[in-house]
């Protein structure tokens, strides 16, 4: 049984030998029979590779020839225009020293020219030197025999012309003096009447008293108050006097100071309404009024400039140009006196050519001085220079400032047209007044300034004080004396007089001859 087992376990050991071996065939056989396969498809791709290679070497053999030919063609070509460059080149060169040699042969040409025209010059200020000296020897020896120095000479000389020929160069200068006024006069009259015709303001005077009226006359007897003292505190308060007659319903506000009255009129009307009218009240409502007219200020500063088109100045600055509303010069309220100002200063302006906006804004300036004169030292025109300064205005408006009343000369047309404006809105009839006594001493003034000139007979202020008619001694006055006097009367008027608008100067020369028939 054993044995059995042994052989049945050596026959199953063969057959799983058999078994193995057969697997391990049949796996190899189909190992190689891959490898085979593989070795088949490298060796077609390799021959292809070979082809591909072969290609690429004929392609580059093909390549490296074209390249070759077109290389040989390339430096033939270069070789041509490197050719004619070198000739181009040459000739150049040539040209080139051609023209330096023409500019060398000038530029000696030149130098010598330079060196004679210096000798020639040396040559005439040598002549001009002789000739000065000769010249001076020989007035030297005039001197000698004439006894006279050149400058006496010459006012000697002066003298006896002007003697001898005064008559005919005052004629000339006449002449000349009146075509030039004729036509200077023709086109500023055509000028300022365009001007004035195309701006129609409002031509009125300030009055010195306001009316308030009342609802009835039982009110004067509060704003009076127990032994005057309502009447007595508002004065106080306001700086205006009260005046209370016999006018039926009414009472009238008197000063010179237009914003006083303006506060005064807003607070009677104001204590009238309320019906409470006592010192305490009094002063509180002033108060208030009074503030109200500084915004009332600002509200008309802003109105002129808008009406201008002037725009960017300060809320301090449009403040004080809107008390000039409540300033006047001689009567005539000087914010719109201003504003008037501008609209024909920038008309006139347009017409000539100027800047009609430097005109307009330092026609607006001009009197910005008088809304503080009464607070600050110096003249208006001063006051007013500083306050544009302050206010950073532009130079050119500052200049035309200052020189409105020719304080300083006048340099620009703007300033011209600035003056002219002043005189013209100022001249307006029934723009300005004064008082019978101020009138009539300007008057007398105008006169007695006339009269003190030698030569002069008599003088008559004529026109409202406008013009003045000077009467001359023949005997000592002649016809060039006559225009010399003319013109230093005006001058003495403009320096030592104050008036409105403009003062025509008439020197009247009138000889008379009698003699007698027996």
């Amino acid at each position: 049984m054993e044995y059995t087992i042994v052989f049945l376990a050596l026959l199953a050991g063969a057959l799983i030998g058999l078994l193995a071996g057969w697997f391990w065939f049949s796996k190899g056989k189909r190992i190689s029979n891959n490898l085979r396969n593989e070795i088949s498809i490298q060796e077609r791709e390799l021959s292809k590779l070979q082809s591909k290679i072969n290609e690429s070497e004929i392609r580059v053999k093909a390549a490296e020839a074209e390249a070759r030919a077109v290389a040989k063609e390339i430096i033939t070509e270069a070789k041509l225009r490197a050719g004619e460059m070198e000739n181009k080149l040459e000739k150049d060169q040539a040209r080139l020293e051609e023209k330096e040699r023409t500019i060398n042969q000038r530029s000696t040409e030149i130098e010598q020219q330079k060196n004679s025209i210096l000798a020639q010059q040396e040559e005439v200020n040598k002549m001009k030197t002789e000739l000065s000296e000769a010249s001076a020897k020989h007035r030297e020896a005039l001197e000698r025999v004439a006894k006279l120095s050149e400058k006496e000479a010459k006012e000697q000389l002066w003298g006896e012309l002007e003697k001898e020929y005064s008559t005919e160069f005052a004629k000339n200068i006449k002449l000349l003096k009146a075509g030039m006024e004729e036509e200077v006069e023709e086109e500023s009259k055509q000028l300022l009447a365009e001007a004035i015709q195309r701006y129609a303001s409002e031509v009125a005077t300030e009055s010195t008293s306001t009316i308030v009226q009342l609802p009835s006359d039982d009110v004067k007897g509060k704003i009076i108050g127990k032994e005057g003292r309502n009447i007595v505190a508002f004065e106080q308060a306001t700086g205006v006097d009260i005046i209370i007659d016999d006018t039926p319903g009414a009472i009238i506000i008197s000063g010179f100071d237009l914003a006083r009255r303006y506060v005064a009129k807003l607070s009677m009307e104001k204590l009238i309404k309320d019906g409470r009218i006592q010192p305490a009240r009094i002063e509180e409502v002033v108060e208030k009024m009074k503030e109200q007219v500084g915004k009332m200020m600002l509200e008309f500063g802003k109105r002129a400039t808008e009406e201008l088109g002037i725009t960017g100045y300060p809320q301090d600055l449009l403040k004080i140009i809107g008390r000039l509303r409540f300033r006047t010069s001689y009567g005539q309220n000087i914010l719109k006196h201003s504003v008037e100002m501008a609209n024909l200063g920038r008309m006139m302006a347009e017409e000539i050519g100027a800047d009609p906006r430097i005109v307009a804004e330092a026609s607006l300036l001009h009197d910005i001085g008088k809304a503080l004169d009464h607070e600050v030292a110096g003249t208006h025109v001063d006051i007013g220079v500083e306050i544009c300064k302050r206010y950073k205005i532009r130079p050119e408006v500052i200049h035309c400032v200052a020189s409105h009343h020719e304080d300083i000369p006048i340099e620009s047309p703007e300033a011209f047209i600035v003056a002219a404006a002043d005189a013209v809105s100022g001249a307006r009839p029934g723009a300005r007044r004064e008082s019978f006594e101020s009138y009539l001493k300007r008057l007398k003034d105008l006169e007695n300034l006339a009269k003190e000139f030698d030569g002069v007979q008599r003088a008559f202020a004529i026109s409202a004080g406008r013009e003045i008619r000077v009467y001359v001694d023949t005997a000592k006055i002649d016809d060039l004396g006559q225009v010399k006097l003319a013109k230093n009367i005006a001058k003495k008027i403009e320096d030592e007089l104050t008036y409105p608008g403009v003062i025509k100067v008439n020197v009247i020369r009138e000889k008379r001859v009698e003699e007698s028939a027996q």
